[in-house]
């Protein structure tokens, strides 16, 4: 859990003071990536890290091209040094894809190798049921409010619009393996 510690102490100076509801919510995402940990093995501490380091992006030291899930994997990468698969989760994701087509900023984005699916899959999952303020959400109520937050001219909204059939997707992916991995458990 070393690299899960690193993480949590970066995040939360980058975060807890300057943006304390950005950080109420990275929280929760890392508390729903701890839940995964049956249905991941190995990959469950880097999940964790990336999950509370998902939105360091939105952080004013990190802030470059305004996408914060390509910020943020800048910042993990050029400033701390991060393992490439860690940024690799951080730049893909949630919407990430959709908006950085958007935005113009897919040639940014190729910075990174895209990361592994169930880990992509697992981070959306994990974003998308955790409120902005930290608070455990149903991910198509999360969809929705994200819709309403940013309204029909704003890039989130047309990349969450467009992605949200495959964001969907994800989440019942990752509800099956979770499922999966406790029957076995079990069993």
């Amino acid at each position: 859990m070393q690299l899960v510690k690193w993480a949590h102490d970066l995040t939360e100076s980058l975060l807890a003071d300057s943006l304390p509801q950005r950080w109420a919510h990275s929280q929760r995402v890392y508390s729903q990536a701890l839940t995964l940990a049956p249905a991941l093995g190995d990959d469950a501490e880097l999940l964790a890290a990336a999950a509370i380091a998902h939105d360091v992006g939105y952080a004013q030291a990190a802030v470059e091209t305004g996408q914060h899930m390509i910020d943020g994997a800048r910042y993990l990468r050029d400033v701390a040094g991060a393992d490439s698969r860690l940024c690799s989760i951080v730049a893909f994701h949630t919407s990430s894809s959709w908006e950085a087509s958007e935005l113009g900023l897919d040639g940014a984005l190729g910075e990174f190798e895209p990361a592994e699916p169930e880990l992509v899959d697992a981070i959306t999952y994990c974003d998308l049921t955790s409120t902005p303020t930290g608070d455990l959400a149903d991910p198509a109520e999360r969809l929705s409010e994200v819709l309403e937050r940013y309204g029909p001219e704003h890039v989130v909204f047309r990349a969450v619009s467009a992605a949200r059939p495959e964001l969907m997707a994800r989440v019942t992916r990752v509800q099956r393996r979770r499922a999966e991995a406790v029957y076995a458990t079990f069993n």
